[in-house]
């Protein structure tokens, strides 16, 4: 298998393969598209074959939907992996066990330290692990006393996180001590890049995110989330906002103490097209006495707002998405009966904060910028300056934004991350 592979193999990820033997646990890291997972994917591989018959053998991650995307489509991949390896990699969506070169396989969803009831009293041989800064802590300290047949082995690979994430300052920082061996990888060590796709990732991300999926740095995320705003380059005038080619749509936060918010957001027709948050509308009981109004009240003042005019010069475009805080579980009913007919029905919102955030930092960054907010956007523009990453959580290892004030900057960050895949293309075509 690796005679054949060795051609589309760097150096780097053949001899991390080679050297993963050599200790107990190996770990891969580093920035996106870094080919860390495809050398960790052969080195697992070659592990199943070997791997001792007394113990389990279990695949790991965040989610099912997530080891399924990132180990079990690449290696039923027979571009890949070659349609004979393929075909002796079995397993359904969804499924908690798969079949791997005619070894049984456990497959884990790893999301909270409940999981590590799955494992616990377990022996295991042979464990991959997907995304494990993702983990509980709890979950992989368990994961690791479970190695206890002779031969056991554990392959993971990552992205960076915090310098004080547990994985880098527990397990990293002290290899030598933990039998650990650790790769890091680049976006260099990976020979299948075009530089024009290179060049196109590098400009999909900024700040810390730049530093941990570019650069493959362990970095803090410290001080303002948006250091880049600058309301003279990201403000325009509600007055003269550029045509609209599309309304992407409406993202929506919900409060019942809290303040219910929506942002409208579109994609300009201009020769290199942006984004705007064109308007938006919201609800807070602090700034009427409190009151607090029903979903049905809420949704009257909303589709109220919905049918008044978001553009200077209207043209009949309407919003494609109502994107909806995925927590609005009533909310999301209210809108579904009152909206039938209309052409929108609410979506439940990509909720990954931190991809969220990283997808807004990218488009309001450069000289450029790729997202502006016209001046009726005065909630958003309240919050964007005091939207700060949580000292404590840092500290601990975690990346947290302090969670105040936030309900017009998540329901910008909803209708904005929940569709970058129609948007985007959009963007990069005049890019």
């Amino acid at each position: 298998m690796l005679s054949n592979a060795e051609r589309l193999l760097s150096r780097k990820q053949i001899t991390s393969i080679v050297d993963s033997t050599r200790r107990t646990l190996a770990l891969w890291s580093g920035s996106v598209s870094a080919g860390k997972t495809i050398a960790s994917l052969i080195a697992f591989l070659l592990a199943v074959r070997v791997a001792p018959r007394t113990g389990l053998i279990v695949v790991v991650g965040r989610t099912l939907q997530t080891v399924y995307q990132n180990v079990f489509m690449p290696l039923q991949s027979p571009g890949l992996f070659g349609s004979l390896v393929a075909a002796q990699v079995v397993y359904t969506p969804g499924a908690t066990k798969a079949t791997i070169l005619g070894r049984e396989v456990m497959v884990i969803g790893a999301h909270n330290a409940e999981a590590v009831g799955r494992i616990q009293g377990a022996t295991i041989a042979l464990a991959y692990v997907d995304e494990a800064t993702l983990l509980p802590e709890v979950f992989w300290n368990m994961l690791v006393t479970r190695l206890r047949v002779k031969g056991a082995r554990l392959l993971a690979t990552m992205n960076p996180a915090s310098r004080n994430h547990w994985m880098r300052k527990s397990w990293i920082l002290k290899a030598d001590t933990v039998d650990l061996i650790h790769f890091h990888f680049t976006m260099l060590d990976n020979p299948t890049l075009e530089q024009s796709y290179i060049d196109r990732m590098k400009r999909s991300y900024s700040g810390v995110f730049y530093d941990r999926f570019i650069k493959g740095e362990w970095t803090n995320a410290e001080g303002a989330v948006y250091p880049m705003w600058d309301p003279d380059r990201h403000v325009i005038p509600w007055a003269s906002m550029p045509a609209m080619q599309e309304i992407m749509g409406i993202g929506m936060d919900y409060g019942t103490t809290n303040a219910t918010t929506a942002l409208m957001l579109g994609v300009t027709a201009e020769e290199k097209p942006r984004l705007v948050m064109m308007d938006e509308w919201g609800y807070s009981p602090a700034e009427h006495d409190g009151r607090r109004l029903t979903d049905a009240e809420l949704s009257r003042r909303f589709r109220t707002w919905l049918g008044q005019q978001h553009h200077p010069e209207p043209d009949g475009l309407r919003p494609r998405f109502l994107m909806l805080d995925p927590a609005a579980a009533s909310m999301r009913v209210q809108l579904h009966n009152d909206l039938r007919g209309t052409g929108l029905s609410p979506w439940s919102a990509d909720n990954d904060v931190l991809k969220g955030i990283a997808t807004i930092a990218n488009l309001l960054d450069g000289d450029e910028p790729r997202m502006v907010v016209t001046d009726r956007c005065t909630g958003w523009q309240s919050e964007v300056t005091e939207y700060r990453w949580d000292e404590k959580a840092t500290t601990e290892g975690e990346d947290e934004v302090v969670k105040e004030d936030d309900h017009y900057l998540d329901g910008g960050r909803y209708i904005t991350h929940s569709t970058v895949g129609y948007w985007k293309p959009m963007l990069e075509l005049a890019a």
